[in-house]
C-alpha cells in the first residue's frame, strides 16, 4: 500500500488542503525518503526511527536550509507520521521525541503605502484586457489581503456589487465575506465588463487569461513580481508580500487585531500578532522623532 498517497489524500479531501499545501507535503515526504535512501537506508517510511530524522535535519541545517524551511520539512513529516500511528501502520511515532531548534521570528516584509499609492493611481497598465486585468489582480490582492490561491480561485459570482464586499474560500473551504474599497469597485467593474464582452460568460472563474484560461499560481506571481518591481527595492516582491502590506497599512490605521484576523482568514489571533512587531518598529520611530529626550 502506497501510504504517501492515501496520506495525501486524507490532506486534500479530509482536512480539505489546498492542491499546493498538499503538493508541498508530498515533496517534503519525497525529499526524506531520497535522503534515506542515500544513507543506505531501505527508504521504507514505516521502517524509520528518531535517529533517522536527527540526521535528516543535521543535514538540512549543513546544506544551507533555512530554518523555516527545516521547520516546515519536519511539520510535514509529523502529520505523515501521526497519520500512520493513528492507522495503525506503526506502532511508535519516531519524531515523538524529536525537538526542533528554535527558530527566530522573521518580520513580515511589506511594502511602503506611497509607492503602491503611486503605482495604482498614477501608473499605466494600458487599456487592453491584459492590463486591465493585471492592475485589478494587484489592487483585489492589496484591497482585500487575500492569498494567491484564494485569488485564483474567484468566480464572478463571488463579486456583491449590491452589498460592495467578496466572497472568499479559504484553506479548507472556510469561507468569509471581505468588504470592497470603495475606490476599486469601479475598476473592478470596468474589467468585469471586459471579461463578459471579450468572452461572453459572466458566471466562470473571475480571472482569466488573454485565451480565456483561467488565471495560474504563476502567473499571479511574475504579475505582482514585475509590477512591484517598478516601486519599490524590497527584495521580496509576492501577492503574499501584498497580503502582509495589506495587514501591515490596516494596523498602522487604527484597525483592531481582530478584524484583521477576520479578513485574513487566520484560526487564530496568534498568527496575527507578527504584524504588532511592524507596528511597534512604526511606533518607536514616531517617538525618536518626537520626543525630545529621545
Amino acid at each position: 500500500m502506497d501510504y504517501k498517497e492515501s496520506f495525501l489524500r486524507y490532506l486534500q479531501s479530509g482536512k480539505h488542503y489546498s492542491p499546493n499545501t498538499v503538493l508541498s507535503y508530498g515533496n517534503d515526504i519525497d525529499r526524506f525518503s531520497g535522503f534515506l535512501i542515500s544513507t543506505g537506508h531501505s527508504g521504507n517510511l514505516s521502517d524509520v526511527t528518531s535517529h533517522d530524522v536527527r540526521a535528516w535535519m543535521v543535514y538540512m541545517m549543513e546544506n544551507g536550509y533555512s530554518p523555516v524551511s527545516v521547520h516546515r520539512k519536519i511539520s510535514s513529516l509529523r502529520g505523515f507520521y501521526r497519520f500512520l500511528l493513528r492507522n495503525a501502520v506503526i506502532e511508535r511515532n519516531p519524531l515523538e521525541k524529536v525537538i526542533l531548534p528554535k527558530r527566530r521570528k522573521r518580520l513580515p516584509v511589506f511594502v511602503n503605502e506611497e509607492p503602491l499609492k503611486r503605482l495604482l493611481d498614477e501608473f499605466d497598465f494600458g487599456s487592453d484586457f491584459k492590463g486591465i486585468m493585471n492592475r485589478t489582480v494587484i489592487e483585489m490582492l492589496y484591497s482585500t489581503g487575500m492569498r494567491r490561491a484564494e485569488l485564483t480561485g474567484l468566480r464572478c459570482g463571488d463579486i456583491d456589487f449590491y452589498n460592495k464586499t467578496v466572497k472568499v474560500t479559504g484553506k479548507r473551504n472556510k469561507q468569509r465575506i471581505i468588504p470592497l474599497v470603495t475606490t476599486f469597485i469601479p475598476r473592478l467593474r470596468e474589467y468585469m465588463d471586459l471579461r463578459r464582452e471579450k468572452f461572453g460568460d459572466e458566471e466562470g472563474w473571475l480571472f482569466l487569461t488573454d485565451s480565456g484560461k483561467k488565471v495560474y499560481d504563476r502567473y499571479v506571481y511574475n504579475t505582482v513580481k514585475s509590477y512591484l518591481s517598478l516601486v519599490t527595492t524590497i527584495e521580496k516582491k509576492s501577492p503574499h508580500v501584498l497580503r502582509h502590506t495589506f495587514a501591515t497599512h490596516m494596523l498602522n490605521r487604527g484597525a483592531d487585531l481582530n478584524s484583521i484576523k477576520e479578513f485574513l482568514g487566520h484560526a487564530n489571533l496568534s498568527a496575527t500578532q507578527v504584524y504588532t512587531h511592524n507596528t511597534f518598529e512604526k511606533l518607536k520611530e514616531v517617538y525618536k522623532r518626537a520626543h525630545p529626550r529621545a
